[in-house]
């Protein structure tokens, strides 16, 4: 039996999520711009390079969970986000915290404590601790007196909130919007991806020219 979760879906049919199933090329696309903006950068850290990859494979499991709607096929459309939020987190404590890469990778499992800890009192789809960590990410840079860093990321979780929101209520506009809104949250947050591995891009590119925290001080 196929996995019945969205408004588009009719029947077990491969394309019976059309337009759940053909927006997923927004992650492909936002993948190809944040390795064109890493190509610019005299440096691309290996992590970066893996979240692009992983952003590509967000895609591909989303197509295929769209299509295929079966549990393994859910499995594809849900690790390769939860390993782009552990590696986003790893270089986020490198590149803006300057951790040594050894205890940069500590962030990964802090994160997997903060997510468990927020999920067990909200149910939100279990979204809600990557919205929360964007903000915690923007007070972050806000004490480390790197603003400009901080005002792209209220942003990009204000952003990330809409796409949030717009995957949250799907079901509840099946009645006179039969396509749902899932497939805004698919365009949405391949903005919101690509959005965050260009900020992380630029940090690590001001870090290797020896760029500190004085420069990002004006408000």
């Amino acid at each position: 039996m196929p996995v019945d979760a969205y408004c588009e879906r009719t029947g077990p049919d491969f394309w019976s999520e059309p337009v759940n199933a053909l927006t997923n090329v927004a992650f492909l696309i936002a993948a190809v711009l944040a390795y064109r903006h890493l190509l610019r950068q005299q440096s691309r850290p290996p992590t970066l390079v893996a979240l692009v990859v992983l952003l590509i494979a967000i895609g591909l499991g989303s197509f295929t969970f769209h299509t295929v709607a079966t549990r393994w096929a859910a499995v594809l459309d849900t690790t390769p986000i939860l390993l782009f939020m552990l590696v986003y987190v790893v270089s986020f404590a490198r590149h803006f915290m300057g951790a040594p890469w050894r205890w940069a990778w500590v962030a990964a499992p802090v994160f997997i404590g903060f997510s468990i800890g927020v999920n067990t009192l909200v149910d939100f789809g279990g979204y809600v601790p990557a919205l929360l960590g964007m903000v915690v990410l923007a007070g972050i840079t806000a004490f480390r007196r790197m603003y400009t860093y901080t005002r792209w990321y209220l942003g990009i979780a204000a952003l990330f909130a809409v796409s949030l929101t717009l995957r949250t209520v799907d079901l509840g506009v099946c009645g006179w919007l039969p396509v749902g809104t899932h497939f805004l949250w698919h365009v949405l947050n391949a903005a919101v991806l690509y959005l965050v591995i260009r900020v992380a891009a630029d940090r690590a590119a001001n870090q290797l020219a020896g760029i500190g925290y004085p420069e990002y001080t004006r408000r």
